[in-house]
């Protein structure tokens, strides 16, 4: 009896300790979204000598990375997704027309022979200044350049230039030398100078380079009218080396430092403001139990963290709410361990606080698996096709679910062992059946008798529902149709009228703009980096000055891919609960889950659409949570019903159904509003994307928690009306060890 105990306290402090080292040594890695800066997304596409696959985009990542230390950014992120994808994280860089057009440019230099004006033999390009120009094979690369460098010279002039040095100084001589043999003015004493098929510099062979001679030393210049960027670009295009294969920007996030540092803020006070209503709640009804849990609680956000930071996983926003929400699965493996142990004290209250917990502790372990199991599969499923920060999401929620397993079994087990041997029954807050539980007992509602009557109510819910899909439709963000959305904050506030009239005179009449005091929202179709520019500058011409807080690019086949991608994870997310619950459960019971899922989701996606809110990741996000949440709470259910089905194979199913949901209603009422402190936290604190992340979880849990008990509970009845599986048997008695009775 002495040493279990003993050995999960000394497990307990192992990872408690190896948690709060992890934490002092280790820093966060902060998303974009939450420092600032800039994301792209790179395709690669395929050229016309080598072929788009994981080793040319490989390649192509080792030339960005380059191109990204030549920038000067301070700790750039460059990582290959996929076979075809390159994602970019620049901090800091703030102007994504700068940053895709010097990382993402293929950068293809190659130096040319001019075989004379247009219409001579050769390929056709325009010259710097527009005239055509015939030219010739491709004499030397950028291969063949050994160094490039941004230079002045005050004897030459007030402009920069680029200074090459080749590493074979005699190819250089022999394509000058036979340049140098045609007559001054002569267009084929000229040298092309070519990058991405365009020229960028055709400058003649000096008249003293005599026939034959060229030009010796293995240097050149490329000169042209460059500012000092300019220059230093060019120079860091051609030593950084040409990209393999063509790259297409696909998708691109911009995110001001301030928006970052907010969101920070915000997330923080959430954070802080849901755990301390929910510590104050569980203290309230669990008595001292529930400071235990509310202690294990704070080693749940250690461990967390310390996990995050030791995978060196991205802290981003939704990720952000996915590390809070996850305080609320905590809460829950707590509850269903403190109401099962309320009810082993109350059959047998002589055995005393000790071995009633440990049978909660060990009863409850079966709903608690099959719940967390339910929402790393939803986690799973963001990870592997979401996009962007709410991936970040999927991983704190992961790490947030084991977290939560180790806070209740291992550290509140602990804390409540160690106290149930001090305090007495009244002051544990377990020796009480709860409020809840006597009034339910006292009452004896005979919910199932209505069945029918519920499952018509969630029909028309369910149409409701479906009504609001079908006048308004979704509105379905730039994430999943492609486009772009760009948010400005001005000095005071904006009128729309205003607001659009300006983005009209930029030349994008039909661009959807709107307006919150003094932010502006711009969502428009494929437009580019100059086009913000003149919408910014439509804008400051109208209002003063704005700065632009966030601009997200998303190509359309990109866009296309996330929205297929988000039909696939929801459907493979009920698809999953299903199979999971089919093998756990009866056929039945995991049908009846799934509908009533189905009615939980289509509740959030009408509400949605009958409010007119964005349907972006974050929505993706939120609705496969609350089929997480939703699922738990049919689990607990279900786990009840089998437990008494098994106890009682003769009993009515109707009148065990009946009997299991409200023996569980004490735990779905604590965990319901232990999840809605949290979410309540979030939609004051979170700002606005975190706020409809909040709005569609809050739904999904109502609608959810009743759809457990008075649409699965029903559907279930008359599912086992046509079933013709037995009941289930009851479970096999354990078989005590005897031993030889031999006392050393």
């Amino acid at each position: 009896m002495f040493r279990a105990p003993f050995w999960r306290a000394v497990a307990a402090c192992v990872v408690v300790v190896t948690a709060l080292l992890l934490t002092l040594t280790l820093s966060p890695r902060l998303g974009l979204d939450l420092r600032g800066g800039t994301q792209l997304v790179f395709e690669t596409r395929d050229g016309p000598a080598a072929k788009a696959d994981a080793e040319a985009a490989d390649r192509a990542l080792d030339v960005l990375r380059r191109r990204a230390d030549a920038l000067g950014v301070v700790d750039p992120t460059l990582l290959r997704s996929g076979e075809r994808r390159i994602i970019v994280e620049l901090p800091g860089v703030l102007d994504p027309r700068q940053a895709a057009e010097v990382i993402g440019r293929t950068a293809q230099l190659t130096f040319h022979p001019v075989l004379g004006p247009a219409g001579d033999s050769g390929r056709v390009l325009a010259d710097e200044s527009g005239q055509p120009l015939s030219v010739g094979p491709a004499a030397i690369t950028g291969g063949d350049v050994r160094d490039a460098a941004a230079r002045t010279d005050p004897a030459q002039g007030p402009g920069w230039f680029v200074g090459l040095d080749f590493h074979d100084a005699g190819a250089w001589r022999r394509l000058t030398a036979e340049a140098a043999c045609h007559d001054p003015g002569d267009p084929r004493r000229r040298v092309a100078i070519v990058l991405d098929e365009e020229v960028i510099s055709s400058p003649q062979v000096d008249p003293s380079v005599g026939c034959r001679a060229g030009i010796p030393g293995g240097s050149t210049q490329i000169t042209g009218s460059f500012s000092p960027e300019e220059a230093r670009d060019l120079a860091m295009l051609i030593k950084g080396g040409a990209l393999p294969v063509p790259l297409a920007l696909v998708e691109q996030r911009t995110v001001g430092p301030t928006l970052g540092a907010e969101a920070i803020e915000a997330s923080a006070k959430a954070g802080v403001a849901g755990v301390l209503l929910t510590a104050v709640f569980i203290v309230v009804v669990y008595r001292l139990s529930g400071l235990m849990a509310a202690v294990a609680l704070a080693t749940y956000g250690l461990i967390s963290y310390a996990a995050l930071v030791a995978l060196g996983a991205t802290l981003t926003l939704p990720g952000l709410a996915g590390f809070v929400l996850a305080v609320g699965m905590a809460v829950d493996a707590n509850v269903l361990v403190f109401e099962r142990a309320r009810e082993e004290y109350g059959r047998a209250p002589g055995r005393g606080l000790r071995p009633a917990l440990d049978r909660g502790f060990a009863r409850a372990w079966s709903a608690i698996a099959d719940s967390n199991v339910t929402t790393l599969l939803a986690a799973g499923l963001l990870f592997w096709l979401a996009s962007g920060p709410v991936r970040g999401f999927g991983v704190t929620l992961a790490i947030g679910v084991f977290a939560a397993l180790v806070s209740a079994m291992l550290v509140t087990r602990v804390l409540t062992h160690s106290l149930a041997g001090v305090i007495g029954g009244r002051w544990s807050g377990l020796a009480s059946p709860g409020r809840v539980r006597t009034w339910i007992v006292r009452r004896d509602p005979r919910l199932m008798a209505a069945g029918r009557r519920w499952l018509a109510g969630a029909a028309l819910l369910a149409g409701v529902a479906v009504a609001g899909l079908v006048v308004n439709g979704l509105n379905v963000g730039v994430e999943f149709t492609g486009g772009r959305m760009v948010e400005f904050t001005a000095a005071r506030p904006v009128s729309g009228e205003v607001a659009r009239q300006a983005v009209a005179e930029a030349g994008h009449a039909s661009a959807t703009v709107q307006t919150s005091g003094a932010e502006v929202s711009v969502r428009a179709g494929q437009i580019g980096p100059d086009d913000v520019a003149a919408i910014e500058g439509a804008l400051e011409a109208r209002v003063g000055e704005v700065t632009k807080q966030r601009d997200e690019m998303v190509g359309p086949s990109l866009g296309e891919e996330l929205r297929r991608n988000a039909l696939i994870a929801l459907g493979v997310a009920l698809a999953a609960q299903l199979v999971y619950l089919s093998v756990r459960f009866r056929w039945t019971f995991a049908a009846a889950s799934v509908l009533a899922l189905v009615v939980d989701a289509l509740a959030v996606a009408g509400l949605f659409a009958w409010l007119g809110r964005p349907v972006d990741g974050v929505f993706l996000a939120a609705m496969l949570t609350v089929i997480g949440y939703s699922i738990n709470d049919k689990v607990v259910v279900f786990d009840r019903v089998r437990e008494l089905w098994q106890a009682s194979p003769a009993a009515r199913l109707p009148d065990v159904v009946n009997a299991a949901i409200l023996q569980t209603v004490p735990r779905t009422v604590n965990t319901g509003l232990g999840a809605l402190f949290i979410l309540v936290a979030l939609a004051v604190f979170g700002g606005d994307s975190l706020r409809d992340f909040a709005v569609a979880l809050v739904t999904g849990i109502v609608v959810g928690t009743a759809s457990s008990s008075l649409v699965a509970g029903p559907l279930a009845i008359e599912f086992e009306r046509v079933s013709e599986q037995p009941p289930p048997e009851p479970p096999a008695p354990r078989r005590r060890r005897t031993g030889t009775g031999a006392v050393v």
